[in-house]
């Protein structure tokens, strides 16, 4: 019950949510989700911390830059069954929402111009890593 009650906490924002939309595609430094939500870096760190707390997001520095990606759901383990489900969820819920579905196309806009640390458009490639065997899901 605490870890639901935790993943619902990270859910209870509309700037986090619009962040999971875009960790769904892989992983994303700071400045790239800063730049699609077109807010503040303390704004967007704020809610990225929120996330992490939450058990929904990881990161991992890279020189100066932190890259975010969707916090993996262990296979085989009942309890993180619920955040694998919760992922796939959210999935089909952000589709044909805005403003999810505008960050969605802003992201891959930056992506394929290169103004994003991403080199290459992956739709929900974080939901795939599992199968395809990548641990960041790019």
């Amino acid at each position: 019950m605490k870890e639901l009650e935790q993943y619902c906490k990270g859910l209870a924002d509309g700037n986090r949510l619009r962040i999971l939309n875009l960790l769904l595609h892989g992983e994303l430094c700071g400045c790239d989700i800063q730049y699609v939500l077109d807010t503040s870096q303390p704004n967007i760190s704020r809610h990225l911390q929120y996330l992490k707390n939450s058990g929904l997001v990881l990161d991992r520095r890279d020189g100066f830059r932190i890259f975010y990606r969707l916090a993996e759901p262990t296979q085989g383990a009942k309890k993180h069954l619920l955040k694998k489900h919760l992922f796939k969820f959210l999935q089909q819920a952000f589709k044909s929402e805005e403003p999810f579905e505008g960050d969605t196309r802003k992201l891959k806009e930056a992506i394929q111009h290169g103004s994003c640390t991403r080199t290459e458009w992956r739709p929900y490639a974080a939901l795939h890593r599992s199968r395809a065997g990548s641990a960041t899901g790019v």
